[in-house]
């Protein structure tokens, strides 16, 4: 037994409670930092072995850091849409680099923004990374992340790729001199003189125009005009066309106007409720598939440039007596209607803003209503989390330790969730911070009295030696 142990011991206890109050303090001082992962001091024994058993060695204690990374912080709402956090296991994948030739590090600091380039950083000056996806959504590259950046979207155009139109033909039209066979059966009939009549026919009994958008966000007028047939019951002829017919290429015949994009005829039932669509043999494409009776997309070439387009004209869901229904158009005794017409598309719009859903999908939105998906931000996840290594900026790198990380879509895999428009608090509760304090405070006080009663000691040796 020596009483020079007992004063290295009591050093040694001093120096650990120094650090266990170092710890303390570095929780206190990020009790609001967003995302923060706090410490807590552990201690383990030092012990020399004694060359006889009836003395005892002091060896002292030896202090360490145990970062509680895994554990959830309260979440707290948000009012922007830029501010994302994580529920359960996981983190951003994030970088020191603008273009992403940093160091990869993650964090739980989902507070982000645009910076003047477009890219979204946060307030470590982290860059978020993430999935770029193609024109389809899809994800481009599912081993690589690039930084994510919407800095280059200055505008979207929306083409049309439907249309549902709800229209009651008046029953008691009179009939004109067109056949079915003109509208099915041949091509000689379609229109030979734009808008107004078809050969060998009076002009059409009711017209309607609906406007679409093609790739590039011009509108065009398409008019849907129809007239009732004669030598069939309940049977209508109609005509799909440009009423621009330059803007569009026609279906090729020469037998057919400029601007036709199909025709066809429209059978209904006696309850008014439509019964079939039949296209125009000269169609390469039928608004209705036969077998099934659904709506297939037209093809529609423009002249401007733009890419073609794929519209389907839903006229209502076609069946017989009983089981066709009136949600489309149908043919009663009353006046011509339009009830309703829905297309979508639209015109050039800016963008006007960007957000993160719970899906994690960057979604960029324009004015003119469009929005679109551009990144898909994973959730990463480490098989040993709590051994990720601190670094500057509320990060955590990589260790040998941690495992290797592991890119993972939002909630699958033991990833966590994402929550929009929320950050995830601090996990140091100050309550306990402070009762913590308390207690390193009292063992540092008592590792003091042991230095000092071991130091009373070793006077009283020397005063034997006077």
């Amino acid at each position: 037994m020596s009483l020079t142990g007992t004063l290295l011991s009591g050093v040694a206890g001093l120096k650990a409670q120094t650090n266990a109050m170092a710890i303390l303090s570095d929780n206190i001082s990020n009790i609001n930092t967003i995302g923060y992962k706090k410490s807590n001091a552990t201690f383990s024994t030092l012990v020399v072995n004694s060359a006889a058993s009836t003395t005892y060695s002091p060896g002292g204690v030896k202090s360490g850091r145990f970062a509680l990374i895994d554990n959830q912080g309260v979440l707290q709402s948000s009012n922007r849409p830029l501010d994302v956090a994580i529920t359960g296991n996981g983190f951003f994948a994030v970088n020191t680099d603008g273009a992403g030739n940093g160091d990869n590090l993650f964090t739980r600091a989902g507070s982000f923004h645009e910076d003047n380039q477009g890219r979204l950083i946060n307030a470590a000056g982290m860059y978020l990374m993430g999935w770029t996806l193609d024109q389809n959504g899809a994800i481009s590259n599912v081993n690589q992340l690039d930084v994510v950046s919407v800095g280059t979207l200055n505008g979207v155009a929306v083409d049309t790729t439907s249309v549902t139109i709800g229209a009651n033909l008046d029953s008691t039209q009179t009939v004109g001199t067109s056949t079915v066979a003109d509208y099915d059966q041949t091509v000689t009939a379609v229109y030979t003189a734009e808008p107004t009549t078809l050969a060998n026919a009076t002009a059409p009994a009711f017209r309607r125009a609906v406007q679409v958008f093609d790739s590039l966000g011009t509108a065009h007028n398409l008019n849907m005009t129809f007239e009732r047939l004669t030598g069939t019951t309940n049977a209508w002829g109609f005509v799909l066309h440009a009423e621009t017919p330059a803007e569009v290429q026609d279906l090729g015949n020469a037998t057919n106007a400029a601007g036709v994009l199909g025709y066809g005829v429209m059978q209904f039932n006696g309850d008014g409720s439509l019964a079939s669509v039949i296209s125009g043999v000269d169609m390469t494409t039928d608004f209705y598939t036969a077998s099934t009776g659904t709506p297939q997309g037209i093809p529609v070439r423009w002249t401007n440039g733009a890419s073609a387009s794929t519209i389907t004209f839903d006229f209502g869901t076609p069946g017989a007596v009983g089981t066709g229904l009136t949600d489309g158009i149908s043919q009663f005794a009353s006046d011509f209607n339009v009830a309703f017409i829905n297309q979508n598309g639209s015109a050039v719009g800016l963008r006007t803003g960007v957000s993160i859903d719970k899906d994690g999908y960057v979604v960029a939105s324009f004015s003119n209503g469009a929005t679109q998906r551009i990144f898909q931000v994973p959730v990463t996840t480490f098989a040993d989390p709590t051994a990720l290594e601190s670094r500057n900026g509320n990060a955590y790198a990589q260790t040998v330790n941690s495992g290797s990380f592991n890119w993972r879509i939002v909630n699958t895999g033991g990833a966590g969730r994402i929550e929009p428009s929320a950050l995830e608090s601090s996990n140091a509760d100050l309550g306990d911070e402070f009762s913590n304090m308390i207690v390193t405070q009292r063992a540092y006080s008592a590792n003091a009295k042991t230095i000092s009663t071991a130091d009373e000691m070793l006077e009283e040796l020397l005063r034997i030696k006077r």
